[in-house]
């Protein structure tokens, strides 16, 4: 399955279907969203049933006729289909084992720091110090200047001057 948020419909299934005896591959494309069950192929291909079952678990599109349609990936109380691009990075519960009920427990979400999003291009949020070679990436105010590592204006004037080589 592929998930096209900005597309309606928003959901693609793809197929790809190998015949050995034929020698013939078939790709097949189905757009679907989020209401409308897609035609399970377990009748036709019985290899389908796991697929099938994955991208229900991980995107929630519903096969109709399908034998046994139930979670394969995840937790049967999990909350949601993980490779939505609406689904939260973090998810909306933490799994652990507490040693003291001796069973695993769900908690809301703990993060630890908070969520940044970083902007490598902005010069406020940027990388500091550059290492020799990412001038390349096209900032200008950093080019030929001297970083940790080196590789700035004077090794360059060390390289071309004859007099520094014989003294060391």
């Amino acid at each position: 399955g592929v998930d096209y948020p900005d597309r309606s419909p928003r959901f693609e299934v793809v197929y790809n279907l190998l015949s050995l005896a034929h020698n013939n591959r078939v790709r097949v494309k189905i757009r679907t969203d989020e209401e409308t069950p897609v035609p399970s192929a377990t009748g036709v291909f019985s290899a389908a049933n796991w697929w099938e079952r994955e991208v229900w678990d991980l995107y929630g599109i519903y096969f109709s006729e399908h034998p046994d349609l139930r979670r394969i990936l995840t937790d049967y109380g999990f909350e949601g289909h993980p490779l939505r691009k609406d689904f939260p990075l973090t998810g909306y519960v933490e799994l652990r084992y507490d040693d003291e009920q001796k069973r695993v427990v769900y908690e809301p979400v703990k993060l630890t720091q908070e969520y940044r999003d970083f902007d490598f291009l902005s010069p406020w949020e940027g990388v500091q110090r550059m290492l020799p070679g990412d001038e390349k990436a096209g900032d200008p105010d950093l080019d030929g200047e001297a970083s940790e590592t080196g590789g700035g204006e004077d090794d360059k004037d060390d390289a071309e001057d004859p007099d520094k080589k014989e003294d060391a």
